[in-house]
């Protein structure tokens, strides 16, 4: 199928690496590779970074953070990053780029977790290692430098999914306090019953195939996604209770087979009274961001920016 594709990013799609992301393997080798040929030189000005092992779930192993530190902090905010991947794919160098240039920015403190892959570590192991590594966060909001009151969790793909997913755990727990949520192309329903996911089979980098691959992963094998027993906490759009949950900012792209799962997760937290902002950049697919050249997605990255400077509460250097 063909599709009226932003004429900047059609251009760019045949250099983009063609991975079959059933072959997990292969498909995180590609990923390194391609956050590698994108990122080049990393610019580590003004920001202060250290790895450290957090205590992690019951029984489960240290969870691995990456703390940055700014030279210039503007604000007592804490920044919590969930990197993306289909729930298998990725580590704390996904979002190593962006995160330095967000603590160098924003002027906020971030804490980046790399939590446990599927299809090894099915749900809940990744989930239950964001909580862990929130929740150490926020008991060590002295050492920070942080209000443990104002974290903003932000998460693109899967990192959106388990994002949303985190808030609506800290609520129901009664866990940390979360502020804000910045869900970027979340991926948050197991059914792949939307009119976008029935649509998009063959759209650049993911597609419906992929997400069957994905959820299937996360739930631990195939046969479960779609049925009776999917929790909440692993499938966001199946909550049928969102008040009480932060404010959100949710982004969708036109021809992303998560689009409309998105779009229904922020009517869904704008029908339960949670202020919500919704975005849908047009003529783009789902990753379609690694194009930095491309108008739409200079767009997409200064909004990005200006809406997480209005919710920690900073000007932009």
């Amino acid at each position: 199928m063909s599709y009226p594709f932003d004429p900047e990013i059609a251009a760019a799609i045949p250099m983009l690496p063609e991975v079959d992301f059933r072959d997990v393997d292969a498909s995180r080798a590609g990923m390194s590779e391609l956050i590698a040929s994108l990122r080049g030189e990393v610019d580590e000005t003004g920001v202060t970074t250290r790895d450290v092992a957090v205590p992690g779930p019951e029984g489960a192993p240290d969870v691995p953070v990456r703390v940055y530190i700014p030279d210039r902090v503007a604000t007592k905010a804490l920044l919590f990053d969930i990197h993306g991947g289909g729930f298998a794919l990725g580590d704390l160098e996904v979002d190593h780029a962006s995160n330095l240039e967000s603590a160098r920015e924003l002027g906020v403190v971030i804490v980046s977790v790399e939590y446990r892959l599927a299809p090894e570590n099915p749900y809940p192991a990744g989930l239950e290692d964001c909580y862990a590594a929130l929740e150490w966060s926020v008991k060590h909001a002295d050492e920070l430098g942080v209000d443990p009151e104002r974290t903003v969790v932000h998460g693109v793909s899967a990192g959106g999914g388990l994002a949303a997913a985190l808030a609506l755990l800290a609520r129901d727990r009664g866990g940390p306090a979360i502020a804000f949520q910045f869900l970027s192309v979340p991926e948050l329903d197991d059914r792949l019953d939307t009119g976008s996911m029935r649509r998009f089979a063959d759209t650049p980098i993911w597609h419906s195939r992929a997400a069957e691959a994905s959820w299937d992963y996360y739930l631990g094998g195939p046969g479960k996604r779609g049925g009776p027993d999917v929790e909440i906490y692993a499938a966001p759009a199946r909550a049928t209770d969102l008040s009480g949950l932060p404010p959100a900012y949710v982004s969708v792209m036109e021809f992303d087979p998560l689009r409309d799962e998105g779009i229904a997760y922020a009517q869904g937290l704008l029908a339960a009274g949670v202020p919500t902002e919704l975005h849908l950049f047009p003529g783009t697919f789902h990753g379609s961001g690694v194009i930095q050249h491309a108008t739409v997605s200079r767009r997409e990255s200064a909004e990005r920016r200006a809406v997480l400077a209005r919710v920690l509460g900073v000007e932009p250097s």
